[in-house]
């Protein structure tokens, strides 16, 4: 077995998941039958037109030296290096006029693209 760090609650140093993104995340594991036990990863990956790429995916289990998070009642993983550049980001989403889909606000990016699908630091 290898070591995890389990963490329960929402803290500023990590990740916000709002209510709305919750509902959407559920349901996206509904539509596709993705089962309950798997655990939302959040990430980041080189790439994109800023650099960095956000990266949103279901997995079975965690991978050695993830965090272990239970934000807004979903299982969350997050490797130490995507939570080094996800800390303090608020995951939300939105269905306006500008589009459908998931909003990371991200205090440490000092640059985004258009789309909002990659950052720099």
């Amino acid at each position: 077995m290898f070591e995890q760090t389990v963490v329960k609650t929402e803290s500023p140093e990590t990740v916000v998941i709002t209510d709305r993104a919750v509902q959407e995340i559920r349901k996206i594991k509904s539509e596709n039958k993705i089962p309950e036990t798997h655990a939302l990863r959040l990430g980041i990956k080189g790439g994109g037109c800023s650099g960095m790429t956000y990266v949103l995916a279901f997995d079975e289990k965690p991978r050695q030296g993830d965090n272990i998070y239970d934000i807004g009642g979903l299982t969350v993983y997050i490797d130490p290096k995507s939570l080094f550049y996800l800390s303090g980001t608020t995951l939300d989403f939105s269905d306006g006029l500008n589009g459908r889909g998931f909003v990371f606000n991200n205090p440490q990016a000092v640059r985004t693209c258009g789309c909002g699908s990659s950052f720099g630091v």
